[in-house]
């Protein structure tokens, strides 16, 4: 990596959790729960810290049986900050009556890829043998949600019962158009070099879950991607593939919105964010 790369990723790395202001409009639940609790969850990496969210109602250890949904952070493999999500998590948790676990999976400057997949596949192999999982995140969350699902599939460690993937960022190999977009040329650059040097790595398909030989087997899936979103030909495109080998997909498409989709339009995520609650809750009865 450069030095000024490794400059800029340092500084964004450690400055995400006073930077970062995403969803603080989007508190609609959730807000009262306790402050989650802090497990750590053996990988083959090492422990990995995990917060886990519990609903109202649920005593005992937030190490006990029982569904969880495991949420994977945004923050394009620069930022390790899983408290950018935390409204996100206390909404789920709140509203779909089950336990978020929020993992805080190593990023670049400090872990180049596969690290954060195999931190995120392994504590979702864990919280499976506990009770019924599904996987979610956000932007380049949502794209290792999408390959924790077939790290899942081909190794047959665990079955998801659903994948949740917003605004996914699904191909790493291929360029993002210019424009204005608020994912830029240059950010891809950038998070290329971090976190995938090896140029061959790209192609993978758990660093690209669009480029995967078959998307045969996958859980259900909720795909929400924006209208003006430069990373939209990902998920509009994952949902075309996972369509044609059968699987059943949710698609939202949220008009006018860039990759930020939630925030541009309160009332209507509120909706969007009831409709994934219900999808969560039903899929781990």
């Amino acid at each position: 990596m450069r030095i000024s790369d490794r400059v800029a990723v340092t500084l964004m790395h450690h400055t995400a959790r006073w930077s970062v202001r995403y969803g603080e409009g989007l508190r609609f639940a959730g807000s009262d729960l306790p402050r989650p609790t802090r497990l750590r969850v053996p990988t083959r990496h090492g422990l990995v810290t995990v917060w886990s969210y519990e609903p109202p109602g649920w005593e005992g250890s937030s190490a006990a049986t029982g569904p969880s949904h495991v949420h994977l952070h945004g923050g394009a493999w620069l930022m390790q900050h899983p408290f950018m999500d935390d409204w996100w998590c206390r909404y789920l948790a709140a509203t779909a009556g089950v336990r978020v676990l929020n993992v805080d999976f190593r990023t670049a400057p400090y872990a180049v890829f596969p690290r954060a997949q195999e931190e995120a596949h392994d504590v979702a192999a864990w919280a499976a043998t506990r009770g019924p999982v599904s996987v979610g995140g956000f932007s380049s969350g949502g794209g290792m949600a999408a390959a924790v699902c077939l790290m899942a599939r081909d190794t047959s460690s665990f079955v998801p019962r659903l994948q949740v993937l917003g605004v996914p960022a699904l191909d790493l190999a291929t360029d993002v158009p210019a424009g204005a977009g608020q994912i830029s040329p240059s950010l891809r650059a950038l998070v290329r070099r971090a976190y995938f040097p090896d140029v061959e790595s790209r192609r993978s398909p758990y660093a690209s879950p669009l480029l995967a030989p078959s998307l045969e087997g996958l859980p259900r899936a909720l795909v929400m991607t924006a209208e003006r979103d430069t990373l939209r030909r990902d998920g509009d495109e994952y949902v075309r593939r996972l369509r044609e080998t059968g699987v059943e997909v949710w698609h939202d498409v949220t008009p006018r919105a860039d990759h930020y989709v939630l925030t541009e339009d309160p009332a209507r995520a509120r909706v969007t964010m009831g409709t994934v609650a219900v999808e969560v809750a039903a899929a781990l009865q």
